[in-house]
């Protein structure tokens, strides 16, 4: 797999993030930033639930659209 940004990799992890924050992270082997990230989509959906009470999880789509640009944007070290 090529790096970079655009490269198939990272097209391929972005689309896993915008479902699972953090799943394009940890395809790309970055464990400890996909942690983050589905750490933070969870915060996001709890603090959207409790201030809307609704199952609305417009936090976790925040956040996973964040995840997504930061996989897509990654660029392996050399």
């Amino acid at each position: 797999m090529s790096n970079g940004q655009g490269s198939t990799g990272n097209v391929i992890a972005a689309i896993c993030s915008l479902f699972i924050p953090g799943l394009g992270q940890l395809v790309q082997g970055r464990i400890l930033s996909a942690l983050f990230w589905f750490v933070m989509a969870c915060i996001g959906f709890a603090i959207t639930w409790v201030i809307t009470l609704s199952l609305l999880p417009f936090g976790w789509f925040l956040v996973s659209i964040l995840s997504c640009i930061n996989a897509a944007m990654y660029k392996a070290k050399s």
